[in-house]
């Protein structure tokens, strides 16, 4: 895989990433620990987390995170503001999925994917932006997905809450954009992950295909002719992070292989 360029101006800045245990959060800390930014590793799961930042190494710190509660989310931020002496970038990227056909959701499907998919971008968004404001710099980077730009069959309620994602991440944009504050969002297509793990195997048994036939279906859907990799949406996240991206706020950036072409 590529290297990811470098971007100096980043080095001494502080990151801090939530949902960074794992899969495309873990990218995005290492990604951003790789251009010298001191990064905070945040996770529900924080024995996870600090197995994380171990394997960075360098300045990564471990926090635990809900991002479901505001309070956790203030205990957290604050802890990460306090012990590397402040913040410059948010990366909004915990989230959640169950699978389920639309007609046979429950409360508890759509309840969960909102609390952390929408609940948990507003609360670190705000809680960000708020300490970005005082200090008058920041910048904030969501992850969104492929399903926030067309909706998903048997991900209509993840759909939704990763619409909200980017409805949110516009609005935010607007309002801070005359302070000189960028929102952005990444919307990732087929990463190979644990939770797209997990989804093969629900959606093979609700399609009754095998879990190898949807992998291929999915292949056969990306014109660049494979599954996604963390890496390739840690890199345009480390991209929309630095000075290179200094005109763009309020978008929704496709990083899907082709799957979404607009």
């Amino acid at each position: 895989m590529a290297a990811v360029p470098s971007y100096p101006e980043l080095a001494g800045r502080k990151a801090l990433v939530t949902g960074a245990a794992a899969g495309i959060g873990r990218a995005i800390a290492t990604a951003l620990a790789a251009q010298d930014m001191i990064v905070g590793v945040a996770d529900i799961d924080l024995d996870a987390a600090s197995a994380t930042a171990a394997a960075i190494g360098g300045t990564a710190i471990a926090l635990s995170i809900d991002v479901t509660r505001r309070g956790r989310v203030e205990e957290a931020f604050q802890s990460f503001v306090t012990t590397v002496g402040g913040c410059d970038l948010l990366v909004g990227n915990a989230g959640v999925s169950t699978m389920r056909r639309a007609v046979d959701l429950t409360d508890e499907d759509w309840d969960f994917n909102f609390a952390v998919n929408t609940k948990g971008i507003f609360l670190t968004n705000q809680i960000a932006a708020r300490h970005f404001l005082a200090q008058g710099s920041g910048c904030i980077v969501n992850t969104a997905s492929l399903a926030a730009k067309v909706g998903a069959p048997l991900l209509a309620h993840y759909s939704a809450s990763k619409f909200a994602v980017l409805g949110w991440t516009q609005a935010l944009a607007r309002e801070l954009a005359p302070k000189g504050i960028r929102v952005n969002a990444v919307c990732p297509g087929f990463v190979k992950t644990g939770m797209q793990s997990r989804e093969v195997l629900w959606e093979a048994e609700l399609r009754g295909m095998t879990p190898q036939a949807v992998l291929d279906e999915y292949v056969g859907l990306t014109p660049l002719g494979r599954l996604e990799e963390p890496e390739d949406v840690a890199g345009v996240v480390v991209f929309l992070a630095s000075d290179q991206a200094r005109f763009m706020t309020g978008q929704g950036v496709n990083v899907t292989g082709g799957v979404y072409m607009t």
